[in-house]
């Protein structure tokens, strides 16, 4: 289990799988890596994949902070600076989609074809209610509730049913999974100050817009407004939830594996 110790101190944990060309793989405000199981599964025959744990969540430390979208782009490319990585491709949903956005507009000599799934370019009217009021059932130390509110927006009622047991743990783990919870509520406030879309325009990267039209955390739209922005951008839809790359692990890993392997055509 590698741990990159960041330029300003912070280790960062990553884990490495597979073999071919290097992939980045970024997952949302959950920040662990092992979000993205089942996808990794279904691509590491194919490629070199790196899977990021954010700093401030999953097995990285959890400093207060201060965290933004720019600091954790930063130790993804210092993530790949310590493998030997000059460049890469990546795949990102929802924050981690924000991180592959700032890549591709601040470090575009780092990135070959890039992902954006289930994201957004900046804040909406929708966007600042929803995660205010996110942010303020951490602040009135609930993160049960908090839990419990994020599988009602990120999972289709087909899943929640089948894994009801699996949810209910994960609501009574929660206070731990989420602590310290004053770094929780800083990420969310990170998300809340960033806003790309004005420069979206200036992205070069080939680039992979995935959305679900069922997604009830980051709606469809969303998707689409990053992908108009983007010159050349293929936009895929999808359903099963916001977090459909674990709901619908087969049709993802396709569509993106499908995606990167032109780069080598």
């Amino acid at each position: 289990m590698p741990l990159m110790t960041a330029s300003d101190g912070c280790r960062v944990h990553y884990d490495v799988r597979g073999s071919g060309a290097p992939v980045v793989l970024i997952p949302g405000l959950g920040g662990d890596g092992r979000f993205w199981g089942p996808v990794a599964e279904r691509l590491e025959v194919r490629f070199r994949l790196i899977l990021v744990d954010h700093r401030g969540a999953g097995r990285s430390d959890r400093p207060e902070g201060p965290y933004t979208v720019e600091r954790i782009a930063c130790d993804v490319t210092e993530i790949m600076d310590r493998e030997g990585c000059a460049h890469a491709h990546l795949v990102g949903h929802s924050t981690g989609g924000a991180v592959v956005q700032t890549l591709a507009l601040d470090a575009a000599e780092r990135v070959g074809r890039i992902v954006i799934s289930g994201s957004w370019p900046g804040p909406d009217a929708r966007f600042r209610t929803l995660f205010e009021a996110r942010l303020a059932l951490l602040e009135a130390n609930r993160p049960d509730i908090y839990q419990a509110f994020t599988h009602v927006l990120g999972y289709d009622a087909d899943w929640i049913a089948a894994h009801e047991a699996e949810l209910d743990a994960a609501v009574g783990r929660a206070g731990e999974a989420l602590a310290p919870l004053a770094v929780t509520a800083a990420r969310i406030r990170m998300l809340l100050a960033y806003d790309r879309a004005a420069d979206l325009g200036r992205i070069t990267a080939p680039t992979l817009v995935v959305g679900a039209r069922d997604d009830e955390m980051i709606p469809f739209g969303q998707s689409e407004r990053i992908a108009g922005a983007i010159t050349g951008a293929e936009l895929v839809a999808l359903d099963g939830g916001h977090f459909y790359p674990r709901t619908r692990a087969d049709a993802f890993a396709r569509q993106v594996g499908d995606f990167l392997s032109a780069a080598a055509r």
